[in-house]
């Protein structure tokens, strides 16, 4: 009866993270503005837009990244092949032209969460962490599905999505080590409550840009 109570591992910080974004991964997953650029029901601008708010989040992202390569924890799971800014830039390159830079904008979502961004380097590893892991492994998880099916509904080959790939880098392989590293970090539990907020914190702020993104493309 206690096992069935307390199944084996399930007190480890990845499982209890997996638990707990449950809720919120799933509403993500279900936003109607991705499904409907994975079955190509808008315009191909409509992708440029989402590949725009990326580029606007990942910029800050990477920046807080370079900001805590030297921490002890955030160091280990800190890692070159995850870096989406020259895909993204490429990306945008080709979907605006060569003057992308003067034609993206950043949605009241996005300044949101790149505000929330500039504050986790400041917070410590937990906070950075939260974002780190919502965001690439998302990417490794359902970003690869999403981006199969955005390069066949918009006949993209290579150029325009490339932030959906990651040469050199087995998805299942990664995350599998990701999760092995979070269950080792040596986090007090007040730590450990920080992490598991700040993820759900980064769903919602992820969710609140595809709100607005379906919102623009109605």
């Amino acid at each position: 009866m206690s096992s069935k109570a307390h199944p084996p591992g399930c007190d480890r910080l990845s499982v209890r993270l997996r638990r707990g974004t449950r809720t919120v991964h799933d509403e993500a997953e279900r936003s109607g503005f991705l499904d409907a650029l994975a079955e190509g029901r808008l315009p191909r601008e409509a992708y440029a837009d989402l590949t725009a708010q990326h580029y606007l989040v990942y910029e800050e992202l990477e920046r807080a990244a370079a900001a805590m390569a030297h921490d002890p924890v955030a160091s280990a799971f800190i890692s070159r092949d995850l870096a989406r800014l020259p895909s993204l830039e490429a990306d945008l390159a080709f979907l605006h032209g060569r003057r992308w830079r003067n034609r993206i904008a950043a949605l009241p979502a996005t300044t949101t969460y790149r505000t929330r961004l500039r504050g986790v380097v400041t917070s410590g590893a937990p906070s950075f962490l939260a974002h780190h892991y919502t965001r690439y492994l998302g990417d490794l998880s359902g970003g690869q599905y999403l981006g199969s099916a955005i390069a066949r509904s918009y006949e993209l080959c290579g150029d325009g999505h490339r932030f959906f790939v990651f040469p050199g880098v087995d998805p299942a392989a990664f995350k599998a080590r990701y999760r092995r590293r979070l269950d080792t970090v040596p986090w007090s539990p007040a730590e450990q409550a920080t992490f598991l907020a700040e993820a759900v914190e980064a769903y919602r702020l992820n969710i609140a840009i595809l709100a607005e993104l379906a919102e623009s493309w109605a």
